[in-house]
């Protein structure tokens, strides 16, 4: 199947007309050129979903051969059946698919960066959005088989995590002296129906959501945090590259796009985010408290450690009517972690 698929491609995966502004959109591309993969047959996000999405990185084929994978017909280890359907391998399976996301040739796509990083287009506010057609506050987080837990959030590394894993994240917070926002991918764990273990890594100079945790740490106040779940490839790209602390990924998003972000106000939050996302989950990142998160496969290869991590108390989901739940293979290389580290 993949053989046949790769010889049949459309030679529009490589000269798109511009960047899709919408995750399903996004998807029927992929469908388009065939580089995506409908599974409709039950399958257990938490031991079989990603696993079977990996043999294609460890099987030895090509990047040309890779595919991105929806599947319509997920249910967990306790037999629970989900309506929402899950898509991993969708932005950066292979190069191809990459690029598809970005608009343009796998040859260009560092050129965008750099114009886009230059000349950044600041998004534009609308009232109304498709990511708030459901509104989930309150009570409805903590009933049983609700708010987090209504999320087909698959097991990344079955065996070995200590939780289902957000790991194609958009986490969305800002700066309290200036005010800059800042979007970063960082992982974050299951807790409870309403709460989540987010870590906000470090590097050289400090990842902007952990430099805003500080600032609220020194002053004892509650980060307003808001993940992101799908939304435009050339917007989920801004995360895991490594931008100027100042630098607002929103304005970069709009470069590659050639036209700004629409962007809405948060449900519950002082944040705006993609008017345009499948799934936004919003919350308050307490100042004070660290609670145990991890094991976790990490994309070096190794599992991370249990450690301790920001704690954050959902406030809202707010989602489509019909979203796609968006999720990345991060481990060991070669990895969609890895392409996006290669081709960006």
């Amino acid at each position: 199947m993949l053989d046949r698929a790769n010889e049949t491609r459309s030679a529009g995966a490589s000269a798109p007309s511009g960047p899709p502004l919408d995750f399903q959109e996004h998807l029927q591309r992929l469908a388009a050129n065939d580089l995506l993969v409908r599974i409709d047959a039950p399958i257990n996000k938490d031991t079989e979903l990603h696993p079977l999405v990996r043999w294609q990185f460890r099987g030895g084929l090509r990047d040309d051969q890779r595919r991105a994978f929806l599947f319509t017909n997920v249910i967990d280890s306790a037999g629970r059946r989900y309506d929402i359907p899950v898509a991993v391998g969708a932005l950066a399976a292979s190069p191809q698919i990459y690029a598809l996301g970005m608009g343009r040739p796998v040859a260009e796509i560092g050129a965008a960066w750099t114009q886009a990083i230059a000349h950044p287009i600041a998004p534009v506010a609308v009232s109304s959005a498709p990511c708030q057609e459901v509104v989930v506050t309150g009570e409805e987080l903590r009933g049983p088989g609700g708010g987090l837990a209504s999320l087909p959030v698959p097991v990344s590394t079955p065996g070995f995590d200590a939780a289902p894993y957000l790991t194609a994240t958009l986490c969305i917070t800002r700066d309290p002296d200036t005010g800059t926002r800042n979007m970063g991918t960082y992982r974050a764990a299951l807790k409870a129906t309403d709460r989540l273990g987010v870590r906000m890594a470090t590097r050289i100079g400090g990842a902007g959501g952990y430099q805003h945790w500080l600032k609220h740490h020194a002053r004892g106040t509650p980060m307003p945090c808001a993940i992101v779940i799908g939304c435009a490839p050339v917007v989920l790209f801004t995360g895991p590259q490594k931008l100027a602390l100042n630098q607002d990924e929103m304005g970069v998003a709009g470069g590659l796009a050639g036209a700004p972000i629409r962007t809405v106000k948060a449900v519950s939050v002082d944040l705006d985010v993609p008017a345009d996302a499948e799934i936004v989950i919003e919350g308050l990142i307490d100042p004070n408290l660290l609670e145990p998160e991890g094991p976790f496969g990490e994309s070096h290869g190794h599992v991370a450690l249990e450690d301790f991590n920001m704690s954050m108390q959902v406030t809202a989901i707010t989602r489509k009517r019909a979203p796609v739940f968006v999720s990345i293979i991060s481990q060991v290389t070669p990895s969609e972690s890895s392409v996006i580290k290669k081709v960006a």
